[in-house]
């Protein structure tokens, strides 16, 4: 494997690591521990 080869594979891990972390960052912030939406609370 040459070094852009390499390259490609760190970015490519790199990109989705960070991808899930912002989406599970999301999830969490946007439900609670139980599953329910924390938006559906600010209604009632």
């Amino acid at each position: 494997m040459s070094l852009g080869d390499v390259l490609y594979v760190v970015a490519t891990v790199l990109f989705a690591y960070i991808t899930f972390g912002i989406v599970r960052n999301y999830y969490k912030n946007k439900f609670d521990d139980e599953g329910r939406r924390i938006d559906d609370k600010e209604k009632d």
